[in-house]
């Protein structure tokens, strides 16, 4: 079966892991996911991931879940942009997601980063999904 996002699905399979508590979730591998990945893990809202190569091409990743006294690093994720509708930001009219305490995931030309990156950087961007 085709999925039509990827990214988000990638999200909902993190969102409904821990809601049942699971330490691990794997998911299809792609660059896009793994750029993510390593943003979630440099934020410290996953342990770890690793890869999977299943030939022909086919990738997964295995990511280890983040838990704090038996409740989920990651309070919120969602996806901003989506196939259907892009959302675009420039740096000056990024605002702070959970007064600055969330993170927000950005695809800009110098690759995915998170927004204080992207601030630092001084580069805007499609504004991939939020975390708290």
């Amino acid at each position: 079966m085709a999925i039509n996002d990827p990214l988000g699905d990638m999200l909902t399979r993190i969102r409904n892991a821990q809601l049942r508590r699971r330490p691990s979730v794997s998911t299809p591998g792609s660059k896009l996911r793994a750029r993510v990945l390593d943003v979630l893990k440099s934020e410290g809202y996953i342990r770890d991931y690793s890869v999977a190569e299943f030939g022909n091409g086919r990738t997964e990743f295995s990511i280890e879940l983040k838990y704090y006294d038996g409740a989920p690093v990651i309070k919120t994720i969602e996806r901003v942009s989506k196939p259907g509708r892009r959302v675009y930001m420039s740096i000056d009219t990024m605002p702070r997601f959970a007064d600055g305490l969330g993170t927000v995931i950005l695809s800009t030309s110098r690759g995915v980063m998170a927004d204080h990156e992207a601030r630092d950087a001084n580069v805007g961007g499609e504004v991939l999904c939020r975390v708290f």
